[in-house]
């Protein structure tokens, strides 16, 4: 009998608009949390309201909008927060001819642990897009 795996994450919903699979959410969290080789180091997902973003995002980013993920770096083995709009998400796969609501959460999850573990999109000459790229297919998200 193999040993219990080790969740070393909380996925928390503060919002009622859409249904977050918590099951299914788990089970690809603990196939990735490894593959990223997060080791030890914890993580929440929290999934909040478009409104919620929106001040979020104005307060710390300087952007009066929502947006669809934002990453708040931990300290020591605390990896971090990954903060959801499903809101924006939902609208996102809606406009999609090919992307479910869950699977892009799962997307956005994946692009919110990248930055958690310093990769930066915007600086780094494509390294994190590669990254994504790749994991995105081995994980279909």
């Amino acid at each position: 009998m193999q040993p219990p795996v080790k969740e070393n994450f909380l996925v928390i919903n503060k919002q009622r608009r859409h249904t977050i699979e918590n099951g299914r959410l788990r089970r690809f969290l603990l196939s990735l949390a490894p593959a990223l080789g997060l080791g030890e180091r914890a993580f929440s997902v929290v999934f909040v309201t478009d409104e919620k973003m929106r001040q979020l995002n104005r307060d710390y980013r300087g952007f009066d909008k929502s947006t669809d993920v934002l990453s708040f770096p931990g300290e020591e083995k605390y990896l971090g927060d990954i903060l959801i709009s499903s809101e924006t998400a939902y609208n996102q796969s809606r406009k999609s001819s090919t992307l479910s609501f869950e699977t892009n959460v799962r997307r956005l999850i994946l692009h919110g642990l990248l930055h958690l573990l310093g990769y930066d999109h915007e600086t780094d000459n494509g390294e994190m897009r590669t990254i994504e790229r790749r994991l995105r297919r081995r994980f279909q998200c």
